[in-house]
């Protein structure tokens, strides 16, 4: 069954396991999450379960948003997600998810967005080798060939110079090392995308590879 949660990136440090092994971990913060809707194949198509996260102030919030949560009992919230795959039998609206609904060892994908890195060439942004450095090159850092002669156009989708970062990210398989409920922690193995206090939707993973 799917499952998740909606967190704040704390930040990356580090923890020793059972073994004395030294593990790179991010610590996600998520207070707790309102169901604010269900849905069934039934009657929508799927399965899924709306979550909200984050009050937003009631100046800032329109008259649907408003009506939507308070069929929840909640205030609207800022940042809004659907969770499909989730049975929403195992949810009703205005229930609280929490992170202990995760526990250690849990397998989960972590979407996020990427830093942005504003306009980069095409090395730094696609990861491309530069030409040699040596007196006598007219080719250091550029992108290379346009195309072919034939077209006597730029083809779509080739690799040039331009905005880098700032995109939807989901980096999948990470393992839960930690769950603090008290004090709303996730610890997580590895790195997730973003920036510190960024916003990141925690999944069950979809391609759990874990023995």
């Amino acid at each position: 069954m799917a499952k998740g949660i909606l967190g704040r990136k704390i930040g990356m440090t580090q923890l020793f396991n059972e073994n004395g092994e030294l593990l790179p971990v991010t610590v996600i913060e998520a207070e707790p999450n309102v169901v604010l809707q269900t849905k069934t194949s039934e009657s929508d198509g799927y399965d899924a379960i709306q979550l909200g996260f984050l009050d937003k102030k009631e100046s800032r919030a329109n008259k649907p948003e408003k009506g939507h949560a308070s069929k929840a009992d909640a205030k609207p919230k800022r940042y809004v997600v659907e969770i499909r795959g989730a049975e929403s039998g195992e949810y009703e609206v205005g229930q609280e998810v929490k992170v202990d609904s995760f526990a250690e060892g849990d397998v989960v994908d972590i979407t996020g967005t990427s830093k942005g890195k504003g306009f980069q060439g095409a090395i730094k942004r696609h990861n491309q080798s530069r030409g040699p450095m040596s007196h006598g090159s007219r080719y250091h850092r550029r992108p290379g060939a346009m195309g072919p002669v034939d077209p006597s156009h730029v083809l779509k989708g080739k690799k040039l110079p331009g905005r880098m970062g700032g995109k939807t990210v989901t980096v999948q398989n990470l393992e839960i090392v930690k769950v603090d409920p008290e004090r709303n922690l996730l610890i997580v193995k590895g790195n997730v995308p973003g920036a510190k206090k960024s916003v990141v939707t925690i999944n069950s993973a979809v391609k759990n590879t874990a023995k």
